[in-house]
């Protein structure tokens, strides 16, 4: 992971540290100050082993679907893997009487609760056949904080990241469009209409083969702008 720097200011691997998974301390003793919130990362790699990326994001349009009560859905037809549902991770349930009340990720305790909405509850520990506990979820909502990802690989969490960001704002449009004209018409007029259960295989094997083309501008678009820079 990044030492304690904004990940957009990574240069060089000079700028990154290695955390054990085990308890998230850093395998150098003299490694430079790294991320409080390691343990959302170390505490998901150590429930599902065959995670291999995780995410972390603060963007403020999937923010409200994690303080309203209001169910952040598939909306869009590349964003199946939100499924029927988002869960929800309310920090509040799992504050120790000593933890410092801040809504952020200090320990393993904690990590360990987040992780655990990925696979439903800490008691669930169904494996598949290769031995891999089984995601439920690959995105997870953190009431007044933000929201998490977990994927099998770099291409495919920067997607869901991105995607649910856009899903989203949305969502949060056709909400206010449905406001507006219940209140213009003094009428209901139905829900919004999200992606059908029946649906979310087809559009989930559509958007895996679009990982690749979108990977590709994402990495050209890093490499032209000049805030990104690379010291070999």
């Amino acid at each position: 992971m990044p030492r304690n720097m904004a990940p957009a200011n990574i240069s060089s691997v000079q700028d990154l540290v290695q955390y054990n998974v085990a308890d998230a301390a850093a395998v150098d003793l003299n490694a430079p100050p790294g991320y409080i919130e390691r343990y959302i990362h170390s505490e998901i790699y150590r429930r599902f082993p065959g995670v291999k990326s995780v995410i972390h994001s603060h963007a403020s349009t999937v923010i409200p679907y994690s303080i309203t009560g209001v169910p952040l859905r598939a909306c869009l037809h590349m964003t199946e893997f939100l499924g029927a549902t988002t869960p929800v991770y309310d920090i509040a349930k799992y504050y120790e009487s000593d933890s410092t009340r801040d809504l952020v990720i200090r320990n393993g305790h904690l990590g360990e609760s987040l992780a655990a909405c990925f696979g439903d509850s800490l008691e669930d520990t169904n494996q598949s056949e290769s031995g891999v506990n089984d995601l439920k979820h690959s995105v997870v909502l953190m009431r007044g904080h933000g929201y998490t990802v977990a994927s099998q690989g770099i291409e495919e969490y920067v997607y869901k990241a991105i995607y649910a960001r856009e899903n989203a704002a949305v969502q949060s449009t056709s909400l206010g469009l449905l406001a507006a004209y219940d209140s213009a018409s003094g009428g209901r007029v139905p829900d919004i209409v999200s992606i059908h259960n029946d649906e979310l295989v087809a559009t989930g094997s559509i958007a895996r083969t679009a990982w690749g083309r979108v990977w590709s501008l994402w990495v050209r678009e890093v490499q032209a702008v000049g805030l990104y820079v690379h010291d070999d």
